[in-house]
């Protein structure tokens, strides 16, 4: 009996070295970034970084800086031209294996729950949800909502949602998720099928916001790399801080991705 648990235990010491084994460490990806922002990607706010155009930022996720993300995350967003680019590095510190792309998949999937998340609001001097409500929709041009799916069993190598959210600021919101399978993580991809308005004036044209998330799993814990841009009518451009707008909109985004895949995990 003893040999019997001996050998069990070992196999499983054995299946735990290989997956730790095949997992990229962080500096395995970002090996040229300072302590400072090396701290703060490991801390709860994650790194972050604003510019209002693209050529006053320094993209740590580029070739360039010699990070080893797939080009096509950034290159997607920067094949829009953007007037306004948010960059930041998260990881959630996990044991090697605790979290998996499945969990990732699945904790994307849940879409009621960006429904009444917050942020801090200037304008109104308290923490408000950003979006009001939130759920799937049957496709672009059918706005009946749809239930969040079951967990799935497996990871597809594709799949696209429809999403309709009522944003605090801009009323119903409409985009497009796209969910892909690359290099070694899961890249969701979220862009506006129509146009973001205020008052009926639309303030972000379709297509005119993409933001790229890649999540990893590492030896850490759990990569989350993304950037988002977006490009504003000039009306509204000295009207609304964009930097802050898109910022605040992407970190309710990433927030919403971290507490899903903690719940799936329970």
């Amino acid at each position: 009996m003893l040999k019997k648990v001996c050998i069990l235990l070992f196999i499983h010491l054995l299946c735990v070295i290989h997956v730790f084994a095949e997992l990229r460490t962080f500096n395995d990806i970002f090996p040229n970034l300072s302590d400072n922002i090396r701290s703060s990607v490991f801390s709860s706010s994650g790194y972050v970084k604003s510019s209002q155009r693209i050529t006053g930022i320094d993209l740590l996720g580029s070739s360039n800086s010699g990070a080893r993300i797939n080009p096509q995350i950034i290159n997607t967003v920067m094949s829009k031209n953007p007037g306004y680019l948010v960059e930041s590095i998260l990881v959630i510190t996990e044991q090697p294996g605790d979290v998996t792309l499945l969990d990732v998949y699945n904790a994307l999937r849940n879409i009621r729950d960006l429904k009444g998340r917050l942020y801090d609001s200037a304008t109104r001097n308290q923490a408000v949800p950003l979006f009001e409500d939130a759920t799937r929709i049957v496709s672009e041009k059918q706005n009946t909502p749809i239930p969040d799916p079951p967990p799935a069993q497996i990871v597809p190598s594709s799949e696209t949602v429809f999403i309709r959210l009522k944003d605090v600021n801009f009323g119903n919101s409409f985009y497009r998720g796209e969910m892909v399978l690359i290099q070694n993580g899961l890249r969701y991809t979220l862009s506006n099928f129509r146009n973001m308005t205020y008052f009926l004036i639309p303030v972000i044209r379709e297509g005119k916001f993409i933001a790229q998330l890649y999540f990893e799993p590492i030896q850490e814990g759990i990569l989350i790399y993304s950037i988002a841009g977006a490009d504003v009518s000039e009306l509204f451009a000295s009207r609304i801080h964009m930097n802050s707008a898109i910022s605040k909109r992407l970190a309710v985004i990433i927030s919403w991705a971290v507490d899903g895949i903690s719940a799936v995990k329970k």
